[in-house]
């Protein structure tokens, strides 16, 4: 039977992992160049890590913004945990993270052949299509009312 944990990232090791994970889907799997991927929010944002079977396998961030909405992002699922619900679940554990910290919404930019996936979780898509780090995206809010 699998077992699959979300925690906040609490310690180095977490924090390693979580770079890891990010490192091995945007830099090496998408190519976004590794000046973009890590970023002056990473100190402040709370970063969550997915465990299954003990084995670092996801991970998201959250950054509280002003106005009381936190901004959903760097969601990165290895590719062996893909359409297991592994990052439906780690949206949620962000949301809930965010509830926690008294945030109302939370506001994500999606790449656009994962608008579906934010949609079907709740997320309407707002404003044009834009390029961050050469990949499509669009401005997604959901209220966590």
């Amino acid at each position: 039977m699998t077992t699959t944990e979300i925690r906040q990232a609490r310690d180095d090791h977490d924090r390693a992992a979580v770079f890891v994970i990010r490192g091995a889907v945007f830099v090496a799997e998408q190519k976004v160049p590794i000046a973009e991927e890590w970023d002056d929010r990473d100190p402040a944002a709370l970063h969550l890590i997915a465990l299954v079977d003990g084995v670092p396998a996801g991970t998201v961030r959250v950054v509280e913004q002003d106005g009381g909405a936190g901004l959903l992002g760097r969601m990165a699922v290895l590719p062996e945990q893909r359409g297991t619900g592994l990052g439906a679940a780690l949206v949620r554990a962000a949301e809930d993270l965010a509830r926690e910290r008294g945030l109302a919404a939370m506001e994500l930019h999606a790449q656009t052949h994962a608008l579906g996936f934010y949609e079907r979780l709740g997320y309407t898509a707002h404003g044009e299509e834009f390029l961050d780090a050469g990949i499509p995206h669009r401005h997604m809010v959901r209220d966590l009312g």
